[in-house]
């Protein structure tokens, strides 16, 4: 019952009274600048692969599908993008993670926040400890992320998921 909640949540977020596609379109560009191309795709995620990664960050898959953003400068392939939920106390949180071609983060955002509380998972200074890392970092929250009071299943939740959109990358891209 909860996974069809968080499907239709997720689904329904996606719609163009919510405009999350847009807005996701919109902080990309925001980041890269004019005179780029964005490649979107919806990506269905092997159920061995959904198995492999749940395994490695200790944390269920909301859905069985990613979105993807091929972004190219100039003809040339720059980077992915990834637009994903993890599971907050209650409901979804949509984040958006950038990854460069050596499959390290370049930004990470939080798209839409739909918890009472908890919220600071969006400031920009607690997203940027994500810049730069890679599948081999730890990801521990409390080591190498800082957790914050408050916020704890939140934070945990995004370390979690920005990890595993590294490793979807890694595997889909061959990066």
């Amino acid at each position: 019952m909860l996974k069809l909640f968080l499907m239709y949540t997720f689904l329904s977020a996606l719609s163009p009274q919510e405009n999350i596609k847009d807005q996701t379109e919109k902080s990309i560009s925001a980041f890269f600048g004019n005179n780029h191309e964005l490649i979107f795709e919806k990506i269905t995620l092997s159920k061995s692969l959904i198995n492999e990664i749940e395994k490695v960050i200790k944390q269920i898959f909301v859905n069985d599908y990613i979105y993807q953003w091929k972004i190219y400068k100039e003809n040339n392939l720059i980077a992915y993008a990834y637009l994903d939920n993890v599971l907050g106390k209650t409901m979804p949180i949509t984040f958006l993670t950038i990854i460069d071609l050596k499959n390290e983060v370049l930004h990470a955002e939080i798209i839409k926040y739909r918890e009472s509380h908890g919220g600071e998972v969006s400031q920009r200074n607690w997203l940027n400890q994500f810049i730069n890392k890679s599948v081999s970092n730890n990801f521990k929250l409390g080591d190498d992320i800082s957790s914050i009071s408050g916020a704890t299943i939140s934070a945990r939740s995004i370390t979690k998921g920005v990890k595993k959109t590294l490793l979807i990358s890694k595997k889909m891209n061959s990066l």
